[in-house]
């Protein structure tokens, strides 16, 4: 799948709304993916490692280590590890590849 960041071109968090920028047209994969995000009630919303594990079928440990990599957006401040949603859903499509 192509970057998906790519094709987003605006969010406006305070309405909570996505503006697609349509360059070319989209394959199935990314409309679905643009669909997905549309119909979440809050993709900019945060989630911890527990919401990682169980999403991903991983241990804790491994969990911790995903967010310990670079290619994985996380914030970490201190001891709390966390991932915005939309961001995670966008990196979880560009592993599938």
């Amino acid at each position: 799948m192509e970057n998906l960041t790519q094709v987003i071109s605006k969010i406006d968090t305070e309405d909570k709304k996505i503006n697609v920028n349509l360059q070319s047209p989209l394959n199935v994969e990314q409309l679905m993916a643009l669909e997905s995000v549309k119909r979440l009630k809050n993709p900019f919303r945060m989630i911890d490692v527990e919401a990682v594990m169980q999403d991903l079928h991983i241990c804790k440990t491994i969990a911790y280590r995903l967010f310990q990599r670079e290619d994985f957006p996380s914030i970490n401040i201190g001891k709390s590890n966390q991932i915005m949603l939309l961001a995670y859903i966008i990196w979880k499509m560009q592993k599938r590849d």
